[in-house]
């Protein structure tokens, strides 16, 4: 490759990432997820490690490793904690059960032997790390849901921060309160953390401010740290302590002097929906975020960059990316209803935007002898395009009534499949294409995505009603689908 690599954006969760934290020697990113998954990611390159963790029934709220970096916890919608081994991705023993509403927060202990979980049941519980059994009653005091959960780099403090709009300090000994609530935000503290010295303590708000606080005064200071446009989701400091960062509603993350509260440089940009969780690398060299547009982006601490160069050229939001069949170029479809062809070794785009379709393009595939690309729009059609020359094939491929949301070639070439909102699956000639058969009506909802079984046999398609329906053949009769639905595998979510 001879240009710069694209950011790590890493793509792999199927909903919005709500969770992330570094593992203790940096060599490792854990996420968790609103699909109900953790997954752990490779720091340097990016790729996932193992398969995702999977046994929550609920979203996955919050995820961190334990300061030896030997497990990880998880917070779930399902009112559970979980233990995981680092190393094998297994769950250990059973979930930690005793929250009446969703986990929003966990944390370790400094020392390891606690884990602390804040809750929508608006509590704070203390759990033995080994033994996985709760310590003492709840920790009762906010009137609302606890949003965030940390403790004190010493170990002897722990700090809240609630849907009450409050900050509360709580003695890791004994439970108890100490001190009155830090007030000053004017709506939801969704993030809270304690510099690395232990000296200050610093808070996001939906009020759209972060604030510092001294850890053993409880008073503010300063003056709230203004600049994000909506809502802050995530703070967090950098290693060193000088520096503060932030993750909004707005989409962008932004980077704070700790000392003065002035914003450094310009925010951080890339995002497409809110961000949910920042985190500094620990040799705080590079930030990572974590968003609703479901990617984790990596940046340069120092320049604030995106560590690599995105391609650009779209003037609209990029719905859908494939590689050519060799594997030399790269092709996406966009809201400003093109298709561009994009040179996979030097970045550059090759030729013009392919134009015809009148609305956003959502899925693009390439056939198997890489002479042919097939796209599918909004507009209800399925255009097939010259790989080579840009130039469209034929007429558009007319039949869906609402926006043709995936398009597949079989392996041999043959044949094209298409799924819709009008939750219909048509086969169409690829030579001709006229369409083949008539349209399977194996779904209810919407079909989101289709393929082809390797041998061509099969036809598996998901969609909005829930289901994965595979075992559909590309022969069948609409007079047997309703048989086949009753005798294929079904998965629902």
């Amino acid at each position: 490759m001879s240009w710069p690599a694209p950011p790590l954006q890493w793509i792999g969760h199927t909903g919005s990432i709500t969770s992330m934290s570094y593992s203790p020697d940096g060599s490792h990113i854990v996420t968790g997820s609103m699909d109900k998954t953790i997954r752990i990611w490779d720091a340097e390159t990016g790729t996932v490690v193992g398969e995702p963790l999977e046994g929550h029934t609920g979203r996955v709220m919050s995820v961190a490793y334990s300061p030896s970096g030997k497990h990880i916890i998880s917070g779930s919608s399902d009112r559970t904690i979980r233990i995981w081994d680092a190393e094998t991705g297994a769950a250990v023993d059973k979930p930690l059960q005793g929250h009446t509403g969703d986990v929003w927060s966990v944390a370790y202990s400094p020392n390891e032997r606690h884990i602390i979980s804040g809750s929508n049941d608006s509590t704070i519980r203390i759990w033995d790390a080994e033994a996985g059994a709760a310590i003492g009653n709840p920790l009762q005091g906010h009137t609302r849901g606890v949003y965030s959960v940390a403790y004190s780099p010493n170990g002897q403090h722990i700090i809240s921060g609630s849907a009450d709009t409050t900050i509360r300090i709580w003695s890791a000994d004994t439970g108890a309160v100490v001190g009155k609530p830090l007030r000053g935000h004017t709506g939801h503290v969704k993030s809270v953390a304690y510099s690395p010295d232990g000296q200050h303590i610093i808070s996001g708000s939906f009020d759209r401010t972060i604030r510092i606080w001294g850890a053993n005064t409880g008073a503010m200071v300063g003056e709230p740290l203004e600049g994000h446009t909506d809502g802050v989701w995530t703070v967090a400091y950098c290693p060193n302590g000088k520096h503060i960062i932030s993750g909004s509603e707005d989409n962008t993350i932004r980077i704070w002097d700790a000392k003065s509260g002035a914003a450094i440089g310009k925010p951080l940009q890339g995002h497409t929906w809110s961000v949910y969780s920042v985190s500094y690398s620990p040799n705080g060299q590079h930030i990572i975020s974590g968003s609703g547009d479901m990617s984790i982006r990596m940046w340069d601490t120092e320049t604030g960059a995106a560590i690599g160069n995105p391609l650009e050229g779209h003037t609209g939001q990029v719905q859908c990316v494939a590689y050519t069949s060799n594997g030399q170029h790269i092709i996406s479809g966009s809201d400003d209803s093109t298709i561009r062809i994009w040179d996979a070794n030097t970045g550059a785009l090759v030729g013009n935007p392919l134009e015809g379709h009148t609305a956003t393009v959502r899925s693009v595939a390439c056939s198997p002898n890489g002479q042919h690309i097939i796209s599918g729009s909004d507009d209800s059609t399925i255009r097939i395009w010259d790989a080579n020359t840009g130039v469209a094939i034929g007429n558009p491929l007319q039949g869906h009534t609402l926006c043709v949301e995936c398009v597949a070639y079989s392996p041999n070439g043959e044949r094209i499949i298409s799924g819709s909102s009008d939750a219909t699956i048509r086969i169409w000639d690829a030579q001709t294409g006229a369409p083949v058969g008539k349209p399977l009506e194996a779904h209810v909802g919407p079909v989101r995505s289709i393929t082809y079984s390797p041998d061509g046999q099969n036809i598996t398609s998901g969609s909005d009603d829930n289901t994965i329906v595979t075992g559909c053949r590309p022969s069948i009769t609409q007079d047997n689908v309703y048989k086949i639905i009753n005798t294929l595998t079904m998965l629902r979510t």
